[in-house]
């Protein structure tokens, strides 16, 4: 699904090992992973929501809602992320309030 979302060269080794390291929400169609929603957390002072995909041909089902919706349920953390500006306006009919601005420091994933 990573590479359907964000061009590039993958190690999937390390992949897997984020992977392990996070919770995963994930939604499917049958056998097809059509959505995911990733958290890092600490379990007690705080998580970040560090993806939310859907396949595009899924997109205004319901589906980023409900991973959301779940994702809210299993963290006793308060939640935090950074939003696309094209994608705030689903934020937002969700009731989520803007917060803190964030910043980003690109690294070599080689």
């Amino acid at each position: 699904m990573a590479n359907q979302v964000w061009p590039g060269a993958y190690d999937v080794r390390r992949i897997q090992e984020a992977i392990d390291r996070t919770i995963n929400i994930t939604a499917w169609h049958g056998s097809k992973l059509v959505g995911c929603l990733r958290i890092l957390s600490d379990g007690y002072l705080f998580g970040t929501i560090t993806e939310l995909l859907v396949l595009k041909e899924y997109q205004k089902q319901g589906i980023g809602r409900e991973l959301m919706q779940r994702a809210i349920d299993l963290t006793p953390t308060p939640l935090f992320f950074g939003a696309q500006p094209e994608a705030e306006g689903f934020y937002e009919k969700l009731g989520i309030e803007k917060s803190l601005q964030s910043f980003y420091i690109d690294k070599d994933r080689n």
